[in-house]
């Protein structure tokens, strides 16, 4: 995000006395542009300018020379007396004594000392402490130290960053004079507002909210020296993009300035260092610094070339396959065959050597070094999604990058040139070249129809024409009245540095802007009438509190999986569910597809809370998967501003996959804690399809329940599957397969369910629930146990008892399940609890000797089960 510091955005635009950054960002919100942090003071506490008196190097035992050194820092700050100096050699005023293990400064120097008690950038205070045999009373400053940059040659003598030796005192605030003392306010910035990305834009948006006097630094009457024209023997330039990426050209204007005789030793002055470190920018050399400054000012990045290290022409182009460069950070990176390159032409080949990727960062070929003494000014302006695009393929977000994709003014670049010329000739004693080279190709802005009434329709506040005029005049834009009356439309051309203006919407956003925002009421409109949640979502309310109150934890995770999650459910090759969605630009390489059943998101978040410790979890999670459909077409891409046909949105319906909502849930540990009240219980698949059953009753859908013999991630004997009456599958429950546990890391035994939501909510009956009568007259109760083939399931047997037992039976359990010698070998014994209740008597011993006949009649012939003696 942009820092501003206070004082360079006085040089663009009038501010008020005592402006504080607080009172700054309350003024920048109210055009839109808000505070992200207010960045304190970089140094507190007496930070002072001392003369270097006397420096006595001590040879140390570890090999290191430190120097004990006597600085005088001002009658004020000097002590009369030292332990250890011999007063006779005490200078006359006074001095401290303090220990320095830098050697770039002799006696006479002017340098920045921190006194017992300051503060500095880290936090690190200062305070008199015992060192190397002496009291060191303070401490002798470097640019690291005091947050100013990093260091070149160590302690910061005065006078060579550029402060007149005459004019510094001993003693003298070196917080005012270093400018440490200031505050900087962070901003952030819609990716829409690039022009905020520069004092010059910021300036500007202070003049709208506040009134306050504003001269744009980027108009050419604005430099000392206006920008000359292009002359035919300027540094030739080329833009080869016959192919443009997305249809448009990668550069559009690309001008060259020559400074020669630049002195390699000159240094970047005190004030130009301490506003770009302010400004979040470490000061690197002159020439450097230069082109950061301006860019930070104008919002043009630019560039400067070691003139003897490019061979003209320039030649802009895209990169041909195989190229690669190393770019200021010292990394070889491959290039793209969409990457926009700058390149040069050693030996007479044209565009054969990369400089740089254009728009991104600059190559170290060419780079500016330490013995350079002319340098060739490169401001050019590129293609917005071309350098977006690259930035992000190369993971490399510069500077230069950050005002790109926004949008840079394509009128700054022989502006911001202009500007970096004048500072080198003036800072580095360089003289400009004669000749320019400017290659300008720029479409002008479009103009944009405006109805006079849109503001109104759209904000919903009666602007006036007055109003609506002005405020665009306000920002910049040429507005072209005409017959308003007979047509009602004003012609907008918006300026050079908004290219986000395009549209009549977006002009009626910057009326409402600057307008103000307090402006326009905060009216709620009516809901309509008979309107409500639908019923899927009352549904999918009502199955999150339903879990939620049966002790699950509802979560969310990301709906992205790769091949490696399938593999650990050891879900089959040719499984349904291995025919997912591909992303083109996936947020981790490997998770590049969307998930096809919750599961295999939800295991791995069960992982991470066992993980942190947690030995008894039950998680669920309410989500939407994806199934694409087999031998669907892509979607067709439409024109915009215009409603899509019937046909259109056909078209693009079918091309869309189905993405219907499951409810997934995994239990761990103990289902019942253990404490005073007894030993607790392990959670097992009953709970996992009692959590199932749960959800399909409160959709209102009748589910079957059938063993599952072939479901990954399953264990294949303790997985039962949920069907529709019409045999539709909509989810299973089980306990999870050990192989699948081990690969995923959760402790054996651990179960899980997982339900179509959405096919039970269209599987289930749209009639009202029916309530049940409640008879008033006395239960009976009959237990029955069953032997039955070890194949035989409970719940079909259950199934016959209900349909023999008939309307009397209320409640049928199964409550023992057992097996032994006593039952033989492949058989078991189901005991059931049956429930019976008459709506109209009490019953009888006959009517129970008929219902348990009919119950174990039926037993025996739909299961083959035998009663037990």
């Amino acid at each position: 995000m942009p820092y501003v510091a206070i004082d360079w955005l006085g040089d663009h635009v009038e501010l008020p006395e005592g402006l504080t950054a607080e009172r700054l960002a309350a003024d920048l919100v109210r055009v839109g542009l808000e505070e992200e942090a207010i960045h304190g003071a970089a140094v507190t506490g007496p930070l002072v300018v001392g003369r270097v008196v006397t420096m006595t190097p001590e040879p140390q035992k570890n090999g290191k020379t430190i120097n004990w050194c006597l600085v005088d820092v001002g009658p004020e700050h000097n002590a009369t007396e030292i332990k250890g100096v011999d007063p006779a050699d005490m200078p006359a005023g006074g001095a401290r004594g303090i220990v320095c293990g830098a050697h770039n400064f002799a006696p006479g120097d002017l340098v920045v000392v921190a006194l017992p008690g300051s503060v500095l950038p880290g936090p690190f205070p200062i305070a008199s402490r015992k060192t190397y045999g002496h009291v060191s009373d303070g401490m002798i400053c470097s640019q690291r130290e005091l947050g100013l940059g990093e260091d070149h040659d160590g302690i910061i003598v005065l006078p060579r960053l550029g402060y007149a030796a005459q004019d510094l005192v001993p003693g003298q605030d070196a917080v005012t004079l270093l400018g440490l003392g200031d505050e900087v306010l962070e901003i952030n910035v819609t990716p829409d507002r690039g022009y905020a990305f520069s004092y010059r834009g910021v300036a500007r948006e202070f003049a709208h909210s506040t009134g306050a006097r504003f001269t744009d630094p980027g108009l050419p009457g604005s430099l000392p020296t206006p920008p000359p024209a292009a002359t035919p023997d300027g540094f030739p330039v080329e833009v080869d993009d016959a192919a443009p990426v997305h249809g448009v050209v990668g550069c559009d204007r690309f001008v060259t300035r020559v400074v020669r005789g630049i002195d390699p030793a000159a240094t970047t002055p005190a004030w130009m260092q301490r506003r770009l470190t302010a400004s979040g920018m470490r000061p690197i050399s002159l020439a450097v610094d230069v082109t950061n400054y301006v860019m930070l000012d104008l919002g043009q990045p630019l560039h400067a070339y070691d003139l003897d290290k490019v061979a003209a022409p320039v030649v802009v182009r895209r990169a041909a396959p195989g190229e690669r460069l190393t770019t200021l950070d010292d990394v070889d990176r491959a290039l793209d065959p969409e990457d926009l390159i700058i390149t040069d032409s050693p030996d007479g080949a044209r565009g054969s050597r990369v400089l740089g990727l254009a728009g991104v960062m600059g190559g170290a070929s060419s780079e500016v070094g330490p013995t350079t003494t002319a340098v060739l000014v490169e401001a050019a302006h590129f293609d917005q999604v071309s350098v977006a695009r690259t930035s992000r393929r190369h993971k490399l977000s510069s500077e230069a990058a950050k005002r790109f994709e926004r949008g840079v003014d394509p009128l700054l670049p022989a502006v911001a040139a202009q500007r970096v010329v004048d500072l080198l000739v003036e800072l580095g004693g360089g003289t400009a070249d004669p000749a320019v080279s400017d290659l300008d190709r720029v479409t002008p802005p479009a103009a944009i129809r405006l109805p006079v009434g849109e503001a109104e329709r759209l904000v919903g506040v009666p602007y006036t024409l007055e109003q609506v005029v002005g405020t665009l005049g306000a920002i910049g834009c040429t507005v072209e009245a005409g017959d308003v009356d007979a047509t009602g439309v004003l012609v907008v051309t918006p300026p050079s540095w908004r290219p986000d203006l395009t549209e009549p919407a977006e002009l009626v956003e910057e009326v409402a802007r600057l307008v103000g925002y307090d402006e326009i009421p905060s009216l709620l409109p009516a809901a309509p009438g008979g309107r409500g949640l639908t019923r899927e979502q009352r549904v999918r309310r009502s199955v999150a509190r339903a879990l939620a109150e049966d002790g699950f934890v509802e979560t969310l995770s990301y709906p992205f999986v790769g091949a490696a999650e399938l593999d650990a459910l050891r879900i089959p090759a040719d499984d349904e569910r291995r025919r997912a969605l591909r992303l083109v630009n996936p947020l981790a390489d490997d998770r590049p597809l969307l998930r096809t059943d919750v599961l295999s998101t939800l295991l791995e978040t069960t992982r991470r809370n066992v993980g942190r410790g947690l030995t008894d979890v039950a998680l669920f999670e309410v989500g939407l998967v994806t199934h694409p459909r087999p031998g669907a077409s892509a979607a067709p891409s439409l024109p915009g501003g215009v409603r899509p046909g019937d046909d259109e949105l056909a078209a693009i319906d079918a091309a869309l996959p189905a993405q219907p909502r499951h409810v997934a849930g995994v239990l761990v540990g103990r289902r019942e804690r253990a404490g005073w009240w007894g030993p607790g219980r392990a959670a097992d698949w009953t709970d996992a399809l009692g959590a199932a059953r749960r959800v399909a009753a409160r959709a209102g859908a009748e589910v079957g329940v059938v063993a599952d013999t072939g479901r990954a991630p399953f264990h294949p004997g303790r997985c039962a599957r949920l069907e529709l009456a019409d045999g539709t599958v909509v989810g299973h429950a089980g306990e999870l397969h050990p192989k699948v546990l081990e690969n995923v890391g959760l402790p054996a035994r651990t179960v899980a369910f997982e339900v179509d939501l959405s096919a039970l909510v269209a599987g289930a009956s749209d009639a009202p629930v029916q309530a049940t009568p409640v008879s008033g007259f006395p239960a009976a109760k009959e237990d029955l146990a069953f032997v039955v083939d070890e194949s035989v399931t409970a719940e079909s047997l259950r199934a016959a008892i209900v349909e023999g037992a008939g309307g009397l039976a209320e409640e049928v359990a199964l409550f023992d399940v057992f097996t032994g010698e006593q039952v033989g070998a492949g058989r078991k014994s189901l005991a059931f609890s049956l429930r019976l209740r008459a709506a109209d008597r009490t019953l009888t011993a006959d009517d129970v000797a008929r219902v348990r006949e009919g119950a174990v009649t039926a037993a025996r012939e739909r299961v083959g089960a035998e009663l037990r003696a």
